[in-house]
């Protein structure tokens, strides 16, 4: 191991590794005996393989009524649902056509299915009568089936340009980005919220609420559904059509829902409405792994199941299959700080196996130097592992752009499950970028382009005068035709001659320099102004964006070498994705977000960016009553629920590790010094959870009991200090943190 790898985070003091219980030993070949009824059942799946816990055969076996399974991470719920499937058919003679299996993903609808052809004890008939569907698809062909011929709007491409050409239409262009677009208009209809219904108070909540009927509209002229109709119109027939709905109702006796934590509204609704009659439900998830709020997904379903079924069953299935004791361990200690939560703790059948290993770097740039280097390390070691068996798991896009330029430049092979857009095309950056190409050719007409709607221009109409009037009369800067654009007011055209003054006297700046002062200048309070960016994506991610910019530039001399480095980076970029066409199936590492891994597994994971500001996230720190997160499932303050779900991804990330863990904390982050996440030093040392409006700081602590001095850390180099003597009593002093008093307002 790296010397730069320890096996407790740096500042704590621990003997003990967390490590999770050992799991039963005793299996179905045990817990059935020969003299039960279904004992045939079970030796039959033994032979085939499949030996079932003792919570395991409890849920196969139950038979009416609700039912909730917490399924802990690894613990083998797919089997528990396709087993259960089998024993409703061959020990309860239950009618295949009967059985609904519904789940969120194609993959995992068609592994379920697969995996019920299979089995030992069904025939092909049989297997092929079980109804194992997305939401989507079982809303699509119940929607078919009633007539419905519109086509599928799938393709996420075509509603980009879709608005993109609206926006030119209203002039919005350089107001809002599609992406973000689709996803509010997704989480407004999710909720089974009308876009009639919708206020109208502001300027943009006007411009949002005509962008979005436009889009509803051009949808109905196209005769198309989106997937997020699929799921209204589906509730719309059924609660319109009582007869449909009882059949449904009468055919449909057992219902079983896989990953019901990811369940939205209008999924939660239709869920019940199918199962009003017979109450035999089944649900299957982990409230510890709810983390798609974003995307509508409500803890209370899971929390509250019992309330909404009277008498239901809770099974938890809690031994996990996948991973080390230690990582399991380290998933509990994490995990177990949440308040909101099903108390459980997971088991484990594995064994100790490799300690999780921590890391505490200066920059991101250095996270991303020690990842490579260890995997280059194992890599090479007479092929013990290939480049497939890691995966790098990040919170945001921006955390995983170092690392994904030093893969580029090494030439490691990486796929990236992100949206595949290199983080200098983000539409935050390219405006600065632009402004930087100008400083180094005054005549780049692609970069003037680029950055007029900074000016508050249009963007097209300012371009065709700036190149007409260049055509006739040529400039040196060329942005200098816009003081004779027609119409444009004395304090406009001052802004032009300030921003021109200001892109010259960048000229012998430092990159990173020149940032700073085009965001102090001028585009902070652009970006600041424009509430239309506001309503679609946080401030504090744009900030985060724009601060990792900087970062970017940090370490180079020159703007020249920077841009260089940028259109050497983009090519290099350009050209891994090409090979990714033409090589799908290569062994690469994995690159996605913490809300993608999600169901996955590997070998080895490096989970990146373990600080405060990334992990809690800034903007959950900046939660509050005001925001648009619903507080109705809790009670409780945003902030708190914004919290419990940050904790809730690093469960996850944690989690996904099977053999490997390698956790790493950048002590800079965004220029300032940035301590390890609460969540991992909450899992080695107990406290008590910080008020919600206070913050926590690194910090020397003397180890005296007597003496109660302690100094904050604020320089990088003073966290790596081996010790400190107190200055009051020269005791040692421990690093640690402090809570800090509350700021006056």
């Amino acid at each position: 191991m790296s010397s730069n790898y320890y096996t407790f985070p740096i500042g704590i003091h621990k003997s003990e590794v967390p490590f999770a219980p050992k799991a039963e030993a005793e299996t179905s070949c045990q817990l059935v005996g020969a003299e039960e009824a279904d004992a045939s059942f079970f030796r039959a799946f033994e032979q085939y393989g499949i030996s079932l816990n003792r919570p395991q055969i409890a849920a196969v076996r139950h038979n009416t009524g609700a039912a909730l399974l917490l399924a802990g991470a690894g613990s083998g719920k797919t089997s528990v649902l396709v087993c259960r499937t089998a024993y409703l058919i061959a020990v309860r003679s239950v009618q295949p056509q009967h059985i609904l299996l519904m789940t969120f993903s194609k993959k995992a609808a068609d592994e379920m299915r697969g995996r019920i052809r299979s089995l030992p004890v069904l025939d092909a008939r049989a297997a092929g009568g079980v109804e194992a569907r997305t939401f989507h698809s079982f809303c699509l062909q119940l929607l078919r089936g009633r007539g419905y011929r519109q086509a599928i709007l799938g393709e996420t491409g075509q509603k980009h340009i879709f608005f993109k050409r609206l926006m030119r239409e209203l002039l919005l262009q350089n107001d809002y980005e599609p992406e973000t677009l689709l996803a509010r208009l997704s989480a407004i209809k999710l909720q089974m919220i009308s876009i009639n219904d919708l206020p109208e108070t502001t300027t943009e909540e006007k411009e949002l609420k005509l962008l979005f009927s436009r889009y509803e509209q051009w949808k109905k002229d196209m005769d198309k559904l989106d997937y997020d109709d699929l799921l209204l119109e589906a509730y719309r027939l059924l609660r319109d059509d009582p007869a449909l709905l009882a059949s449904l109702q009468s055919r449909f006796q057992y219902i079983m829902i896989d990953e019901f934590q990811d369940t939205n509204q209008v999924q939660y609704v239709l869920v019940q409405m199918l199962a009003d009659k017979h109450q035999n439900l089944m649900v299957v998830g982990d409230d510890d792994q709810t983390i798609y709020s974003f995307n509508g997904a409500r803890n209370d379903y899971i929390l509250n199941f019992e309330h909404q079924y009277p008498g239901a069953v809770t099974i938890v299935l809690d031994i996990n299959y996948r991973s080390t004791s230690t990582i399991v361990g380290l998933g509990n200690a994490i995990i177990q700080n949440n308040k909101l939560r099903k108390e459980k703790t997971l088991l484990a059948v594995k064994p100790k196996g490799v300690n999780p290993s921590y890391a505490r770097l200066k920059t991101t740039q250095d996270e991303a130097q020690l990842i490579a280097d260890t995997i280059i390390a194992q890599t090479a070691q007479g092929g013990k592992r290939s480049f497939g068996e890691f995966a790098v798991l990040f919170r945001t896009a921006s955390s995983s752009r170092a690392l994904i330029e030093l893969l580029l430049t090494r030439q490691l092979p990486f796929i990236d499950f992100g949206d595949g857009q290199l983080f200098y095309d983000q539409w935050a950056i390219k405006p600065l970028l632009a402004h930087l190409r100008l400083v180094m050719d005054r005549r780049n007409f692609d970069a003037m382009e680029t950055m007029l709607p900074t000016l508050y221009m249009n963007r097209e109409q300012a371009m065709a005068f700036i190149w007409n009037q260049d055509k006739q009369r040529a400039k040196k800067w060329p942005l200098i035709h816009l003081l004779e654009y027609p119409q444009l007011k004395d304090f406009q055209k001052d802004k032009i001659k300030e921003r021109i003054k200001l892109i010259k006297s960048l000229t012998e700046c430092k990159p990173a320099a020149a940032i700073t002062q085009l965001r102090q200048g001028f585009y902070d309070q652009f970006l600041e102004t424009s509430k239309r960016h506001e309503v679609t994506e946080h401030k504090e991610g744009l900030k985060e964006v724009l601060d990792e910019f900087e970062a970017a530039a940090s370490t180079f001399d020159t703007i020249e070498a920077f841009i260089k480095y940028i259109d050497d980076i983009t090519d290099k970029h350009a050209a891994v994705q090409q090979q990714q066409k033409h090589e799908p199936n290569r062994s690469a590492i994995s690159l996605m977000s913490i809300h993608k891994s999600k169901g996955l597994e590997f070998p080895v994971v490096f989970v990146i960016g373990a600080s405060e500001g990334i992990l809690p996230h800034s903007s959950a720190l900046a939660a509050d009553k005001h925001s648009d997160r619903s507080s109705i499932q809790t009670g409780n303050d945003t902030k708190a629920e914004a919290l419990e779900e940050e904790r809730r991804l690093v469960y996850v990330a944690v989690t996904r590790a099977q053999e490997e863990l390698y956790i790493s904390s950048p002590a800079l982050y965004r220029g300032k010094p940035t301590e390890l996440s609460r969540f991992i030093r909450s899992a080695f040392v107990a406290e008590q959870e910080a008020d919600a409006g206070a913050e926590t700081a690194l910090a020397w602590i003397c180890s005296s009991d007597s003496c109660q001095v302690w100094q904050r850390i604020i320089t990088y180099e003073d966290s790596q200090a081996a010790s400190r003597a107190c200055p009051m009593c020269n005791s040692p002093m421990e690093q640690g943190t402090k809570v800090l008093p509350k700021k006056s307002k």
